[in-house]
């Protein structure tokens, strides 16, 4: 294993140590070994409206206008959005939408761009 060991696939936590063959992050709990080719992201399976695989990174357009919870702003449709991360979870897509800042997706309210 190298010096550092890599930041953690579930929480991004660069507090991880190594304790035998795994991984552990400390803030998650969640333990890998680092070996292994297969990761948690290459389970997670995220789809647009249309069926389209995405992926971190990605751009996306909103296909609805979509109230912004506690505040009365409004993500407009056919606003693009760069996808930061995707997370398990009802709301998949971790993203920042310009104006309006650190937004949670439901997949189904956008398509790929």
């Amino acid at each position: 294993m190298s010096d550092t060991p890599p930041p953690c696939p579930q929480c991004n936590s660069t507090y991880t140590y190594e304790d035998g063959n795994l991984v552990v992050c400390p803030e998650c709990g969640h333990e890998w070994n680092p070996d292994e080719a297969t990761t948690e992201m290459d389970l997670l399976v995220v789809k647009d409206a249309y069926g389209t695989h995405l992926q971190d990174g990605d751009m996306v357009t909103l296909i609805k206008d979509l109230k912004v919870k506690g505040s009365s702003s409004v993500a407009k449709v056919g606003t693009k959005v760069k996808i930061n991360r995707l997370v398990d979870g009802d709301h998949n897509i971790d993203c920042k939408i310009t104006g309006i800042g650190a937004m949670m997706l439901k997949s189904e309210f956008v398509k790929k761009a």
